[in-house]
């Protein structure tokens, strides 16, 4: 299977976890294809804006990893702080928490993965 850029699914959520703005997602698989075999939810470019955020959240049975692709954002590693560049990978396991802040004046690009526990 191929699937091609513009045939990505798109959307955006607003005050993401309790954040700032829209956030938008376009989608690398389908979720509700069941893509993943049941062993996530989640392969998406995510867009933060100037001034956006996605606010502090605990990942509960579940993962997450991001991979900047560009920008410089504010991370929220379970409490700790941190300014992240283009290359720079998170994790947060399952029971830990994590929130990302765009401070820049650029947008801010991410890959995100979810995997269930």
């Amino acid at each position: 299977m191929i699937r091609r850029y513009g045939d990505c699914a798109r959307d955006q959520k607003t005050e993401m976890r309790g954040g700032s703005g829209t956030i938008r997602f376009e989608h690398f698989l389908d979720g509700s294809k069941d893509e993943y075999y049941g062993k996530g939810r989640l392969f998406s470019k995510i867009i933060i804006d100037p001034g956006c955020s996605i606010g502090y959240h605990v990942h509960e049975g579940e993962m997450e990893s991001f991979y900047v692709v560009r920008g410089r954002p504010f991370y929220n590693d379970n409490g700790t702080v941190f300014e992240l560049a283009p290359g720079d990978v998170t994790l947060t396991r399952d029971g830990e928490g994590h929130g990302v802040e765009n401070r820049g004046g650029e947008p801010v690009e991410l890959v995100a993965l979810i995997l269930y526990k």
